[in-house]
């Protein structure tokens, strides 16, 4: 290694071939990734690479990668040389993508929702929205961090920190929350660790750190993607979402991971409403109605509230109707029906999930609890009430 550091440094001295410079991912869209691998700049495996240096410099800040796929740079090699046979499989033929840790992927990396108890659940089976995604060309470079079972163990549980992954931090200041459950896919796809990454939500989960990491997140409709071998809390709510840095790259992903799954019968006519969602990048505002909880009428003016203004004025300059919801009140008693049915739905279906997988841990709710009380880096910081 030292002799080919001094060879280099000795053909610069005489005058000899400069070394390219290591393809720089920061800020890069899939789209731009895509021409730079068209024009011979990169390939999937450069990409693949490139990210994992980033995530080596930078992640040790944050937390936010779990666990790197030692197959990724396998499977970009074999992509770029379809790439190079005239085969591309679309838009995300090569493009590196992070996944939540509790969503499995038939790699050789465990899928463990952030807890110690799942620290060994290497299932080898895809989620079937991983995939698709995984046919439609994409690369799955490794797993994100979460809060903890995607914040249904406690109460008290705090967004980004996990017994396996640590606490998630935001790449933009470092002390601030990224939200949660899906925290670590939102902070790494801020931080340009991949090009994009899939999180999950039953209540928030890819919104929330899809807002406070600056970056495009969505909750699919339950039903549209499959929720098959991904770790659960309620069948009415869960579901699988992309996280991107833009509209059009969420669109991408949108398209690909789309399809009914016939062992999940929420999606029996999702393959009816696939389409191709990038389609939607002329879609216009014009007459389009859009509700908004403001503020309160006696909260003082701030730099948030001059924010929003600005966001409203944009969206009326491109043709929406602003419906402005004043002095909005949760209705009473919603977040005691809604707890209600997350605690049935979780017990029988997380008990469901633990069946499902491989090897002699956990199989029902229960387990998990008796696991915890022994284990006390896993209350640490905060209970397990809610199980």
């Amino acid at each position: 290694m030292r002799k080919t550091i001094l060879a280099a440094g000795l053909g610069l001295w005489l005058g000899g071939p400069a070394l390219a410079a290591p393809y720089d991912v920061a800020e890069k869209d899939i789209a731009t990734l895509q021409a730079d691998m068209a024009a011979g700049r990169v390939d999937a495996a450069g990409l693949v690479q490139a990210y994992q240096a980033r995530i080596a410099a930078i992640d040790p800040q944050l937390h936010s990668v779990i666990a790197l796929n030692p197959d990724a740079l396998a499977a970009a090699r074999a992509l770029d040389a379809e790439r190079k046979a005239g085969h591309l499989r679309g838009p995300l033929h090569g493009i590196p993508i992070l996944v939540k840790d509790n969503i499995e992927t038939l790699d050789p990396i465990p899928t463990t929702a952030g807890s110690l108890a799942l620290a060994n659940n290497v299932t080898h089976r895809d989620a079937p929205a991983v995939a698709r995604l995984r046919a439609a060309g994409a690369v799955i470079l490794g797993k994100t961090n979460l809060s903890e079972w995607a914040n249904i163990r406690s109460t008290h549980s705090i967004s980004g920190w996990s017994a396996i992954g640590g606490w998630t931090h935001n790449p933009y200041v470092l002390d601030r929350s990224t939200c949660g459950s899906s925290a670590g896919s939102g902070a790494a796809v801020a931080a340009s660790l991949a090009a994009a990454a899939l999180g999950t939500e039953t209540n928030g989960s890819l919104v929330c750190p899809g807002a406070f990491n600056g970056i495009v997140s969505l909750k699919p409709t339950v039903g549209l993607v499959s929720r098959t071998h991904i770790v659960p809390i309620s069948h009415t709510q869960d579901t699988a979402g992309p996280m991107t840095r833009n509209v059009a790259d969420t669109a991408l992903l949108l398209t690909a991971m789309a399809g009914s799954d016939p062992e999940d019968a929420a999606t029996a006519q999702a393959d009816a409403h696939r389409a191709d969602f990038a389609a939607l990048a002329g879609a216009s505002l014009q007459g389009k109605r859009l509700g908004v909880i403001m503020p309160p009428a006696d909260q003082s003016p701030s730099a948030t509230s001059q924010v929003l203004q600005h966001a409203l004025e944009i969206l009326r300059a491109q043709g929406a109707e602003i419906v402005e919801v004043q002095d909005f009140v949760r209705p009473p008693g919603a977040t005691d029906e809604e707890a209600t049915v997350l605690k049935f739905e979780l017990k029988h279906d997380m008990a469901a999930y633990l069946q499902s997988i491989p090897g002699e841990g956990p199989k029902t709710l229960a387990d998990l609890i008796a696991f915890d009380k022994v284990t006390p880096r896993e209350l640490v910081l905060f209970d397990q009430d809610y199980f």
